[in-house]
């Protein structure tokens, strides 16, 4: 691989967004890590420990070709499967906060909705590539793959994780939109997933909760119950102002906002950092997200479908997570427990974004190998 080849913009950005989140969770999680493990740094060397492994996971993402993936695509969509379903098996799935989102091997702890992101990118592109016709053509191509999507999703929600499946569904939709599928079909796809995510909504009294404390988190009967997350961002944002208190000057860190560097990392870069510095960190993830569904169009201008099925997914999941993780930290959308692409901590959430980048990169490569090489060849290419 040539390195002169490789898209500069986006590696930098993805080593900004990598340094940016070491700084942020070091700063967010300071006060936690004394307490509970006596070690401010505790999860400075943690992160430290992740972001290496993300390292060796873009690598090793980046050095296959996207071709190499179109045979897995189907084996991918099992594993996923595979993955959720060992939570239910009784001994391998770990409770935290409610949630039964782990497996834990020895000092290994795997949380299966992130890998199955990346595994559910590589089905959805495989499927594009297999049933490219079918899907621009009727509804049944579309309704197909997510169809199959509804086997993994069912798992998800029954951890409880609903946040995972809008965001894998959505990317689905938004994937199969640029690869073709007419307007019409998805229409009625989104009007179908409305009505269930409503359904949803009314089945647990948490997630009502949840949307009753979005309305008004600040209502006296909420404001220190299912409102209390929110409010406690909204705070933060409001001390951080414009430029912000300062870099380890934030105080809603200090044990009054849980999950401080977790789901809700946004806010204490926004009170440390301001306005000026948040909208900074949105923009280098926008800049991400926009790159790959330029590079993903190139791949689909060239006939490569498999690559542009690639590079669309990525970008749609980066994109989407970032979406709703902002969202809910600024109270645009329902309190959900959603970690910020690339800068929240957890070893899982970090090497899968960073694999999903290199997809990117990939995608970038292999679109500038084919525009260096003679005209003609590009072409027998094509028809080919």
């Amino acid at each position: 691989m040539n390195p002169a080849r490789l898209d500069s913009a986006l590696l930098w950005l993805w080593l900004a967004l990598l340094a940016a989140g070491l700084v942020a969770v070091t700063s967010a999680s300071m006060e936690l890590s004394a307490s509970r493990h006596g070690d401010a740094f505790h999860h400075l060397w943690r992160h430290g420990i992740y972001a290496v492994l993300a390292v060796v996971a873009f690598l090793g993402v980046l050095s296959v070709s996207t071709s190499a993936w179109s045979g897995w695509d189907r084996a991918c969509l099992v594993l996923a499967v595979a993955l959720l379903a060992l939570l239910l098996v009784p001994g391998m799935g770990r409770e935290v906060n409610g949630s039964l989102r782990w497996i834990v091997i020895g000092p290994v702890s795997l949380q299966p909705s992130e890998p199955a992101r990346f595994l559910l990118v590589v089905y959805l592109a495989g499927y594009v590539v297999r049933h490219g016709e079918a899907i621009s053509s009727s509804l049944l191509g579309l309704l197909r793959p997510l169809a199959w999507l509804a086997i993994p999703s069912v798992l998800l929600l029954a951890q409880p994780d609903l946040g995972s499946v809008v965001v894998i569904m959505a990317a689905a939709v938004g994937l199969l939109f640029l690869s073709g599928a007419r307007v019409l079909h998805l229409t009625f796809c989104g009007l179908a997933a409305l009505a269930a995510l409503a359904a949803l909504i009314s089945m647990r009294d948490y997630r009502s909760a949840r949307l009753q404390a979005f309305l008004d988190p600040w209502a006296p009967e909420v404001q220190f119950g299912s409102g209390y997350q929110l409010t406690q961002a909204l705070i933060a944002f409001g001390r951080g102002e414009w430029f912000g208190v300062g870099l380890g000057e934030g105080m809603q860190k200090l044990f009054y906002l849980p999950e401080a560097h977790t789901d809700f990392i946004f806010a204490v870069i926004a009170e440390e950092t301001g306005v000026f510095g948040a909208l900074l960190l949105c923009a280098a993830l926008l800049a991400v997200v926009i790159r790959g569904l330029w590079h993903g169009r190139k791949a689909q201008r060239r006939g490569a479908t498999m690559a542009a099925g690639l590079a669309y997914g990525a970008a749609l999941m980066l994109g989407l997570q970032t979406l709703i993780s902002v969202g809910v930290n600024t109270g645009l959308l329902p309190t959900k427990g959603l970690t910020l692409p690339l800068v929240s901590y957890g070893g899982n959430s970090l090497i899968v974004s960073s694999a999903l980048v290199a997809l990117l990169v990939r995608v970038a490569w292999e679109n500038a190998q084919h525009a260096s090489r003679p005209r003609r060849a590009r072409q027998r290419e094509v028809l080919a």
